[in-house]
């Protein structure tokens, strides 16, 4: 088993971002979506690139409105564990986010239409799920709870399931102990319950880095975005829909370590909101599976490839409750 990380001895600043006293959160999205049109007298290809370059800065101004009377102030800039920390310029941490690369080996016999499924705003989605609120603390043994999150040094159980689902720990051919997040720990403990068929063996915990954790940190500011993602595509307005995508896009992948974003450096909140996009992923292939239909391949994100009717498990548009149709390719008996 590896040895604890320690955490970084240099001082850090405690910079927070405060929650602010109640009053009405500002229509900041469509004013900014207003002026950017004015400015470049209604050229949509113009107003378009603007707001992107600025989608960084005016999510952390919408972070900060969006966050009236929030119970928890945003620690910005904790200590971190070295695990967390990237071993060169261009390297990786030690942080294994699971994420999926799988193609079923053998399809059953007879010729299959494949549905490739893009799953909507995967990030917006997983923008809700369990962060560690403040420093992350130090512990072993193989203890769990569910009041506090972060990143855990486990053995993962063996997965016999692959014929037909992918491992819920992704692509990952490395044996041995791992650094996973919360939500991929989470996930696997689930499917070692009875209630889940007992798909594996419950995974052990040798090391975490934890702290009190909410499902809430993001969540007032993902439905602000959700809800002008659904307006934006009610109303064709593809100005505002590629906007908010960058937002929520560039919010995730610029928390972690960026030049383009310096108020937020928790590479664990990045960590974690990605794990549970794939997780989120990962479920819902075994929803197609537990509902009859073949899974064919699992990617990314937000592609999941399913032969068999689909339409009676998912429902098709562009909302982030739903699933788009990517392609439609057959794919011929023992084919991969």
């Amino acid at each position: 088993t590896p040895t604890a990380a320690q955490p970084d001895p240099r001082p850090v600043p405690a910079r927070r971002r405060s929650a602010q006293p109640q009053g009405r959160i500002p229509d900041l999205i469509h004013r900014t979506v207003h002026e950017a049109l004015t400015a470049h007298n209604g050229d949509l290809q113009q107003a378009t690139a603007e707001l992107q370059r600025r989608a960084i800065p005016d999510v952390m101004a919408l972070l900060d409105s969006c966050r009236i009377g929030a119970r928890y102030d945003i620690v910005g800039h904790p200590p971190l564990p070295d695990i967390l920390r990237r071993k060169s310029a261009h390297g990786a941490d030690d942080v294994w986010e699971a994420r999926p690369n799988w193609t079923r080996l053998d399809a059953p016999p007879g010729n299959h239409e494949v549905t490739a499924l893009d799953i909507n705003g995967a990030y917006l989605s997983a923008l809700k799920t369990h962060l560690p609120l403040g420093a992350l603390e130090y512990s072993t043994g193989n203890v769990h709870s569910h009041r506090r999150s972060g990143i855990h040094l486990i053995t993962p159980p063996e997965w016999e399931h692959h014929s037909h689902l992918p491992n819920p720990l992704g692509s990952r051919d490395e044996p041995g102990p791992v650094w996973v997040t919360e939500p991929t720990l989470r996930l696997l403990q689930r499917l070692a319950t009875e209630q889940h068929g007992h798909l594996c063996d419950p995974p052990v915990i040798h090391e975490s880095w934890t702290s009190g954790s909410t499902e809430q940190l993001f969540e007032k500011l993902r439905q602000i975005l959700r809800d002008a993602r659904e307006e934006a595509i009610t109303e064709n307005d593809e100005v505002t829909l590629e906007y908010v995508k960058s937002m929520y896009s560039k919010f995730v992948s610029t928390m972690g370590e960026s030049n383009f974003n310096r108020e937020i450096y928790r590479p664990d909140w990045m960590h974690i909101i990605r794990s549970q996009a794939f997780v989120n992923l990962w479920l819902k292939a075994h929803k197609a599976h537990t509902a009859g239909l073949t899974v064919i391949r699992v990617m990314g994100t937000d592609e999941l490839h399913v032969a068999g009717d689909w339409r009676h498990i998912f429902t098709e548009g562009r909302g982030v409750s739903q699933v788009k149709v990517k392609d439609i390719y057959t794919l011929p008996a023992g084919e991969r």
